[in-house]
């Protein structure tokens, strides 16, 4: 025992020490091992070798294992219905009819409800010219499963096929017993008129409309009877349709299919009173086919002004159903007024405006006004210009501006039109009072521009004067105001003024614009041709902003003087430049300075000029840094450009 104790601990192998636990070099990866598999084929099997059966014996011995396989897998599970069929068509294949029938039917018995299986069978038996056996399975199949059409479909066609009429009419009725879906019903009336049957046909569309009773239907009805010449018929299928629907369950597709089979009996009459009948009946938001129709058929059979009023009373029903519902859908009011505008009296068309101005909005807030305004606008205008009443349209104006709630919010929209009306009326204190009391309940940019604007048409450059006074104490920060004053008395040639214009402008404390003020003041002293002047305005811009193209923007200014040393001034001021950047954090803005200076030099400069800005220059440095997700994996690097001098 003992001796057997120390030979068994001697074959125990000793376990390997690890010595270097790193990593190896090379890494082989899951996906290389399956890759190196599928090259390599190595999970593939040779295909089995093909059999020669010679004589019965090795064929019943073939058939022998084939069957035991298809058996077992039965046996493994009865309810997977793909062996069965598997081990039926196989039978088939080899002509063992009776052995495929048994299978089938033991398969039947698992699974009863398998449609496909039933298929099959029934296919199998068709196949082989086995009609009444395919006979006897079809009827089982729509016995057991009297729902599934496919069922019935197959089983006519076949007895179709077969040439058996009477078979298959008889299998569509055992079928219509069940009330299936429409289209069998469409499949049992194509069949019958397939045999000129066209009694039978209407028999079954008696009943198909009982069973599934859609407008759709009847309107069928109606048609197969017109298609058929039986008009008489067809008119009364019609007649049935509206009595059996009633009013209740009324239905625009109906009347418009009754009234164009009978504009095609061209009885007009008929027609007008069916369009008429139903427009009376059916609510408005349901008729609009119904309603278009009888437009096309007034168009074509009735007179203009029969048309006109139908269409206008129709839209103007519509407009006032609209608005009864929401009395502030302000589009609606625009479009009920624009039709009663093209077809109304003025006193009509001011009843309206009335009606739709009496609509204020409930909350003083402009954004729920700015629809409702245009009520307004549009009621002066129409006034104006339709109406030609000038007293009216004053007092559509005035009333607008008494309505707006001018401390919350205003319109200038309206005050101005209200003074070119005026203007347009040659009442010229009229329109400066109504512009004069705008700005002073309610000062506007938008007013003040367009005041401005009128009284220079009107070469009033005094009032001008007065109102850029007043719009700069509004709104000292607008820089294009300072701009247009500016350029206003540049043009009257009082150069002075202008200047001390721009003086006040870039005094201020605050302006939204500063650079396109600067730019302004500077032009003007390049236009003036005030070099001396221009230089120390850029002098004084430099204090204020150390932007690199106000730096290049003065180069560019001593370059264009044309005056002796005008290079070497520009140079110095791009030195001056490069030294104040020097220590900028914008690296960018210090490199377009360059580029600048040395397009300069290359221009104008000689070739120590050239390689001393070159020298300047700074250097592009290519640098990688290693880009890592956020759980610490390397995805890549990315690539970096830095200027570095």
């Amino acid at each position: 025992m003992a001796a057997s104790t120390a030979a068994g601990k001697q074959r125990i192998p000793k376990v390997a020490k690890v010595k270097n636990k790193a990593p190896a070099e090379v890494q082989i990866t899951a996906e290389q091992l399956l890759r190196e598999a599928k090259e390599r084929e190595l999970e593939l099997l040779p295909p089995p070798p093909q059999q020669k059966i010679t004589d019965e014996e090795e064929l019943n011995d073939y058939k022998l294992r084939k069957r035991k396989t298809f058996e077992d897998n039965i046996r493994k599970n009865r309810t997977v219905i793909s062996n069965w069929i598997k081990y039926a068509q196989w039978e088939e294949s080899l002509k063992e009819i009776q052995r495929a029938r048994s299978i089938y039917e033991r398969a039947l018995d698992v699974d009863y409800r398998n449609i496909t299986l039933w298929l099959k069978y029934a296919e199998m038996e068709m196949k082989n010219r086995q009609v009444n056996h395919a006979r006897n399975i079809w009827d089982r199949a729509i016995t057991t499963l009297p729902r599934v059409n496919q069922f019935w479909y197959k089983y006519t066609y076949m007895e179709e096929m077969l040439g058996n009429i009477a078979g298959a009419r008889q299998v569509f009725e055992r079928w219509m017993e069940w009330q299936p879906e429409e289209q069998a019903w469409h499949s049992y009336i194509n069949f019958e008129l397939r045999y000129k049957e066209v009694d039978r046909a209407r028999t079954i569309y008696e009943r198909f409309v009982l069973v599934h009773p859609d407008v759709k239907n009847w309107i069928k009805y109606a048609r197969f009877e017109e298609k058929h010449g039986y008009f008489a018929h067809a008119r009364k299928v019609y007649e049935r349709a509206v009595e059996f629907f009633g009013d209740e369950h009324m239905d625009e597709r109906l009347y418009v299919a009754f009234a164009k089979f009978e504009e095609n009996q061209k009885e007009f009459e008929r027609v007008r009173v069916i369009y008429k009948y139903a427009l009376d009946r059916i609510s408005k938001q349901e008729a609009q086919e119904l309603f278009k129709n009888y437009t096309v058929f007034e168009k074509k059979f009735g007179d203009r002004r029969g048309i006109e009023d139908i269409i206008v009373s129709k839209r103007r029903f519509q407009y006032e159903e609209e608005v009864k519902a929401n009395p502030h859908n302000y589009d609606a009011w625009f479009d009920y007024l624009r039709l009663v505008e093209s077809d109304a009296e003025a006193e009509t068309v001011r009843e309206v405006y009335e009606r739709a101005i009496a609509n204020v909005p409930p909350i003083q807030e402009k954004r729920h006004w700015k629809r409702y305004i245009y009520l307004w606008v549009n009621y002066a205008l129409y006034e104006e210009l339709e109406a030609k009443d000038p007293e009216r349209t004053r007092q559509v104006y005035q009333a607008s501006l008494e309505l707006i709630p001018h401390k919350k919010f205003t319109f200038a929209k309206m005050w101005l039109l209200y003074a070119q009306f005026e203007i347009r009326q040659k009442n010229l204190p009229f329109a400066r009072r109504a512009l004069g009391t705008s700005i002073g309940k309610c000062p506007k940019n938008k007013l003040f521009k367009g005041y401005i604007e009128l009284e220079l048409q009107l070469r009033e450059f005094d009032r001008c004067r007065k109102l850029y006074e007043k719009f700069l104490e509004f709104g000292p920060e607008n820089c294009t105001s300072w701009i247009k004053f500016a350029e206003l008395e540049t043009i009257l040639g009082d150069i002075e003024r202008a200047r001390a214009i721009y003086e006040l402008a870039i005094s201020q404390p605050r302006l939204d614009m500063p650079e396109v003020l600067w730019k302004s003041y500077i032009d003007f002293e390049i236009e003036q041709e005030e070099t001396e002047r221009t230089r120390n305005l850029y002098r004084r811009l430099l204090q204020r902003t150390q932007h690199v193209k106000v730096w290049i923007s003065f180069a560019q200014f001593e370059l264009s003087s044309g005056k002796e040393g005008s290079l070497a001034k520009c140079r110095q001021i791009y030195e001056e430049a490069n030294k104040t950047m020097r220590n900028c954090e914008e690296k960018e803005e210090r490199l377009m300075l360059l580029e600048s200076w040395r397009s300069f030099e290359d221009e104008f400069g000689t070739a120590s000029d050239k390689e001393r800005v070159d020298k300047l220059m700074p250097e592009k440095v290519k640098k990688r840094r290693k880009v890592q997700a956020d759980d610490g994996v390397r995805t890549g690097s990315l690539e970096i450009v830095l200027h570095v001098k």
